[in-house]
């Protein structure tokens, strides 16, 4: 059975965008930049809400972006090369190759794409997440706290609700990025 893991940046807060919606919360450092290519290298399928697709889809649409240096161009290259799900009720279409929409988040169909999969999963989005935590279905967090609080904004981890987790790994970056691996309890 395949894993779902959990991927964010959040402040130190637990914010993963502020109260106007952005999420610049920390300058790009390539050390930082090179350790999350490597973070997803391995996911085959990521699942995806509107807002956190339409961002990261300019790493296929953007060509200028990849451009801008050696990693760039290998985390496009990366993102390029996985499968993704996106879940809205809104997105008239997707833009980018190897690319499904999905008018709802089905934890059955998900949990079935964990049991099926050759390879892992990676849920991307604070709302969708929320959803697979509260099923059960998140087997991992990988988080990248920065060192900034924003005070407020949307929250990296779902509220509301009690998760055990255990600590797997972390790391410290030179910029004051802290890394932290979890497994949930009872996966």
């Amino acid at each position: 059975m395949a894993k779902l893991t959990y991927v964010t940046n959040l402040s130190l807060d637990g914010y993963i965008e502020d109260e106007r919606g952005a999420f610049d919360m920390i300058p790009p450092d390539d050390e930082v930049f090179a350790f999350t290519t490597d973070l997803v290298r391995p996911v085959d399928t990521f699942l995806y809400g509107r807002r956190l697709y339409e961002a990261m889809a300019v790493w296929e649409t953007d060509p200028a972006l990849a451009a801008q240096s050696d990693l760039a161009a290998t985390f496009a290259n990366v993102w390029q090369g996985t499968s993704k799900v996106v879940y809205s009720s809104t997105l008239p279409a997707t833009s980018t190759a190897d690319t499904r929409l999905e008018r709802r988040f089905d934890l059955a169909a998900v949990k079935g794409m964990k049991d099926t999969a050759d390879g892992d999963l990676s849920v991307g989005g604070a709302n969708l997440a929320a959803q697979a935590f509260e099923a059960g279905l998140v087997d991992e967090c990988h988080l990248l706290v920065l060192p900034v609080t924003v005070g407020g904004g949307k929250p990296g981890l779902p509220t509301g609700m009690r998760t055990d987790l255990e600590l797997l790994d972390e790391r410290r970056f030179g910029n004051g990025v802290l890394y932290l691996h979890y497994r949930t309890r009872g996966q």
